[in-house]
């Protein structure tokens, strides 16, 4: 046996003459034995483990044009950067690995302070996925997750392997997502309603809004506001626009200017909280658009020695796990996440019934009260 035969993956074929049959009996052996007598089946099998071969359901789902894998495409899961004071980018402190005597990769305090810190990652899409991976594993169906800078080639790479796309969008996706909608099922994530085809996972902002600013009113007499959140994101203006609805519910007085702030680039979020603290202008409450913008807020702010939620009360956006950890405690608005992508893994399998016209799954969010807006929750 040449040296190339013996590292290739063995093929059906290698199979059918190990165990002189043909080829349609080594389908029939893994895929519908009753059509096998036990004798043949057995030699069949027995022939697969001596040559190392395992079916192959890519291969099998070509054949028919489909392959039974979904697909979860997410923009890159390392953020640009993870200190807004510093302005830096969290992994340029690393150095090239080098390995040690022994061969292995010594574990530094940076490796450690990049890795463990939750901003810097997108922690609403970490826990989305997780649901999606776990309905996928439920469902029998195989997972193919990518992610990438938003462009249209990088989603249509992995569109073009799966037999149905759950993506968080963005403008630059939209000619990709156009140009698949008739051969597969797209979910959206977070995506308000349009004329398109594509079915939509998302919450309800406004409620959740809503109930931020109803519990800040009345359980704390915040009457002075102010938005953190550069309205780029489709879920961030519409939590604007549900906050500006609710303070005006609620007799809530909400500043005409945005503090602007991104997870994704340069923002004027530190200079315009230092030129509020200088000015004495700070509102009472700061209703950032998600957890990273509020975790973002509580660093600037310390670093400033501002006390939450003493001088200032900080609230956040998605209920991720970070916001347990953050210091203080953040006040959020939690998203059911796992179960958004439970529903489009459902969605993209014909599990959640016949599709006549585009899903639209709106969740209920929930206000978590902790400690950054003076609750001792």
């Amino acid at each position: 046996m040449s040296e190339a035969d013996a590292t290739r993956r063995p093929t059906v074929y290698d199979v059918a003459q190990e165990a002189n049959v043909s080829i349609a009996s080594v389908s029939f052996a893994f895929r519908r034995p009753d059509k096998l007598s036990d004798a043949t089946r057995e030699r069949v099998l027995e022939a697969a483990r001596r040559l190392g071969y395992a079916p192959s359901a890519a291969a099998r789902g070509l054949a028919h044009g489909r392959t039974g894998t979904l697909g979860l495409h997410a923009f890159d899961l390392l953020l640009e950067r993870a200190d807004p004071i510093a302005q830096a980018n969290p992994l340029s402190g690393l150095a090239t690995p080098r390995l040690d005597a022994d061969g292995v990769i010594p574990w530094t305090q940076t490796d450690d302070d990049v890795l463990s810190d939750p901003r810097a990652f997108p922690l609403y899409v970490d826990e989305v996925q997780r649901g999606f991976e776990l309905e996928c594993w439920a469902l029998g169906r195989p997972v193919m997750l990518s992610s990438g800078a938003g462009t249209d080639v990088s989603v249509a790479d992995t569109a073009g392997r799966v037999d149905g796309l759950a993506i968080f969008p963005s403008p630059q996706t939209a000619p990709a997502l156009a140009r698949y909608a008739p051969t597969i099922p797209i979910v959206l994530f977070s995506a308000p309603p349009a004329d398109d085809h594509h079915h939509r996972v998302r919450v309800d902002n406004a409620a959740g809004m809503r109930a931020v600013v109803e519990h800040l009113a009345r359980a704390h007499g915040v009457r002075d506001v102010a938005f953190v959140g550069r309205p780029e994101a489709s879920d961030t203006v519409e939590r604007l626009s549900g906050l500006r609805a609710a303070a005006t519910e609620f007799g809530v007085a909400l500043r005409p200017d945005v503090v602007d702030a991104t997870v994704r680039g340069e923002d004027e979020l530190v200079p315009q909280l230092r030129a509020l603290i200088a000015g004495a202008r700070m509102p009472r409450a700061l209703v950032c658009a998600t957890d990273q913008h509020a975790f973002a807020v509580l660093d600037a702010l310390a670093a400033e020695g501002i006390r939450v939620p003493d001088d200032v009360v900080v609230t956040g956006f998605d209920g991720t796990l970070a916001a347990r950890l953050s210091s203080p405690p953040l006040t959020t608005v939690r998203q059911p996440m796992e179960a958004m992508g439970r529903a489009a893994a459902r969605i993209l399998a014909g599990a959640a019934g016949p599709a006549d016209r585009p899903f639209d799954v709106v969740f209920e969010p929930r206000l978590t009260v902790r400690q950054s807006c003076g609750c001792r929750a």
